[in-house]
């Protein structure tokens, strides 16, 4: 059953410009350790950046609250599972949040999709419930 669905947009030069202005300041504020050292990985960093910023804000509508409620940029992270797929990683207020929607008897499953396709970066994020295997 799906609990929640988000998507966002983001321009790849709107990101670059804000790192570029506020650097360490807006890194720090927005993005976890792993999201950072693996955008500073690759070729394009700020394309990466964008795309995850796109996901967390598309995280954020799926919960249902927005970046408000409790819920702040670093409680969500976008990780990648062994085999390469995204998700989602949620701590403090995000993780309370995915907790509250979640139906009892059920737990919480996000999958992620994030593309870019200069200048932009698109991300959809779908919640779903999914029952425990008794």
């Amino acid at each position: 059953m799906i609990i929640g669905i988000g998507s966002d947009v983001t321009d790849i030069r709107r990101i670059e410009k804000v790192i570029g202005r506020h650097g360490e300041r807006f890194l720090g504020r927005i993005f976890t350790e792993a999201e950072r050292a693996r955008a500073e990985r690759r070729a394009h960093p700020f394309a990466t950046y964008a795309k995850r910023f796109a996901a967390k804000e598309a995280c954020a509508k799926a919960l249902g609250t927005g970046m408000r409620g409790g819920v702040w940029w670093r409680d969500i992270g976008v990780v990648n599972l062994p085999s390469g797929r995204p998700t989602m990683e949620l701590a403090g207020g995000a993780r309370r949040r995915l907790e509250a929607i979640t139906p009892p008897g059920c737990e919480a499953r996000i999958d992620v999709t994030i593309t870019d396709e200069w200048p932009m970066a698109q991300a959809i994020v779908v919640i779903s419930a999914v029952p425990v295997a008794k």
